[in-house]
């Protein structure tokens, strides 16, 4: 930047223009992303703004483009509301501490998901707004947002079945789009994986082992994927000669793994397999096996569900399905700014491809 740039304060669109031999209003174009502007000209005025250190003003080009170049990225509870009579104030990421919360930042899941997410949005000058919608304020307060242009479109992970935020969302005419198949169908696209075929992966890996005692820990069976991954595991085991499954459900919690375990133990004490739909229960499941004498994987094999960071914190390291979430996340992201630039265009789907990771439990 010249001295006589920097002497006058921050640089204008005058002085853009001037370095890069336009007029301020086709400036304005590029800087604003108007597409019909000469790729020579585009280049020679992106080059002037690094040169000046032009920094846009965000407010007065929303007032151009009348977008936010923001993105809310939703984690959407339960339908019903919670218990206490008191509603929190901030829905939003500072939050309140609240059990809800709590198990969002707790699961690994949802750590994948912002990864994903940011790693998209960034390189283009957006920036996801982390919003928690629980209860029907909270969800309310969302639409609202979404509504005043405060955020361009929403991306949304429901926790529970009878979310009715994707139906708020799609009655409302915002863009949006779902991490996950909605329990109900809205019109609204969205990103899964064919979890039947990753259960089918995990109930061939076992018995392929030699297991013959296999029990399971759903997911909770509210939530389509954690119906999807029993059907596919049942199927799959009736089809190799396995009518009969033990079942206990969970709470894709590692609290929950380790309860359904020790029903599991106490009720089939002479089991040699498990599958469990996703990896904190697995790894809840290794915890209590051990503390009952048994080897994993010498007497019991584990297989867990998603390739996440607790996978790997087992141990022994999890055999369990990736569920590329980083990549879903990206996706999730690319539909949403693809359905902004294209409002009329049809609502879609993208189904990803589970993978077995082998690894020491199995």
């Amino acid at each position: 930047m010249t001295d006589d740039l920097r002497s006058a304060g921050a640089p204008t669109l005058e002085d853009v223009a001037r370095a890069a031999g336009v007029s301020r209003a086709t400036v304005s174009r590029v800087v604003n992303g108007v597409r019909n502007v000469d790729p020579v000209i585009q280049e020679a005025v992106r080059r002037a703004v690094s040169v000046t250190g032009y920094t846009p003003n965000r407010a007065a080009r929303s007032l151009v483009t009348r977008r936010a170049d923001a993105i809310a990225l939703v984690v959407s509870g339960a339908g019903v509301e919670p218990e206490s009579a008191e509603e929190p104030e901030d829905t939003t990421a500072s939050g309140d501490g609240s059990s809800f919360t709590a198990q969002v930042f707790a699961d690994p899941f949802f750590g994948r998901v912002v990864t994903g997410v940011v790693n998209y949005l960034r390189p283009r000058g957006m920036h996801p707004v982390l919003m928690f919608a629980e209860s029907s304020r909270a969800r309310e307060d969302v639409v609202a947002y979404l509504r005043q242009g405060r955020a361009d479109g929403a991306l949304v992970v429901s926790t529970h079945a009878e979310d009715p935020l994707p139906a708020l969302i799609a009655e409302a005419g915002l863009a949006a789009v779902l991490f996950a198949r909605p329990a109900r169908p809205v019109p609204v696209s969205y990103v899964d994986l064919a979890h039947q075929d990753g259960a089918r992966l995990a109930a061939e890996h076992l018995l392929g082992r030699g297991c013959r005692r296999i029990a399971t820990i759903s997911g909770p069976l509210d939530v389509p994927a954690g119906q999807a991954r029993l059907t596919g595991f049942r199927d799959t085991m009736a089809r190799h000669g396995h009518p009969y499954i033990p079942i206990v459900e969970g709470q894709f919690t590692q609290e929950s793994g380790e309860a359904a375990m020790e029903r599991l133990l106490a009720e089939h004490p002479d089991l040699d397999g498990v599958f469990a739909a996703n990896d904190l229960m697995a790894l809840g499941a290794c915890h209590v096996l051990r503390e009952h004498g048994r080897s994993v994987p010498g007497d019991v094999a584990v297989v867990g569900f998603d390739d996440s960071s607790a996978a790997l914190a087992c141990r022994p390291p999890l055999t369990t399905v990736r569920q590329p979430v980083e990549g879903m996340a990206a996706e999730m992201t690319r539909l949403l700014l693809d359905r902004l630039s294209r409002p009329d265009g049809p609502v879609t789907s993208v189904i990803f491809e589970p993978e077995l990771v082998v690894r020491g439990s199995a």
